[in-house]
């Protein structure tokens, strides 16, 4: 079907941006005649890399300001390494991280556990609000692993008979 046989009057919605003077932003924007040159402004200083930043293969450069608490290390930093090499939208560049994300706990976990600090998973993970706020949901959680880890038991037992 061509452009032309369209009847734009019958769409909900079309061209309600058009009239300039109906522009929805008006009262929260102040014009000042010169937004055409938003693509010319000055870049800010870009931050020192000391530390290694992925970048996407699809914007090559590194951005001004960029995050450095937690660099990519390990098993989960090889992970982010791999999904880097893949465009952004593939699920071989969304799934692996966070595949990464989920291995990184566990890494922080055995981090923490090195040091002689015992993590509090059951605060930290949010589970004495869930406790508090949504009792049957935690319930069945506990009862769910319960089963999932007799389950395994059982079948590792078995397999030693």
């Amino acid at each position: 079907m061509a452009n032309k046989d369209i009847d734009v009057k019958s769409i909900p919605g079309y061209g309600m941006d058009a009239d300039p003077e109906n522009e929805p932003t008006y009262p929260m924007k102040n014009y000042t005649g010169d937004d055409h040159n938003r693509i010319n402004y000055e870049r800010a200083e870009q931050q020192p890399q000391n530390i290694e930043v992925l970048c996407s293969n699809e914007r090559p450069v590194i951005t001004a300001v960029f995050g450095t608490s937690t660099p990519p290390s390990g098993l989960s930093g090889m992970i982010r390494r791999y999904a880097f090499k893949h465009s952004e939208d593939r699920y071989r560049h969304w799934l692996p991280l966070i595949f990464a994300d989920r291995i990184n706990v566990y890494e922080g976990i055995i981090a923490d556990l090195a040091k002689g600090h015992i993590p509090n998973t059951f605060a930290e993970g949010g589970l004495k609000m869930e406790l508090k706020y949504n009792p049957k949901k935690y319930i069945a959680k506990g009862l769910l692993c319960a089963a999932v880890v007799v389950g395994v038991g059982s079948l590792l037992l078995k397999k030693k008979k």
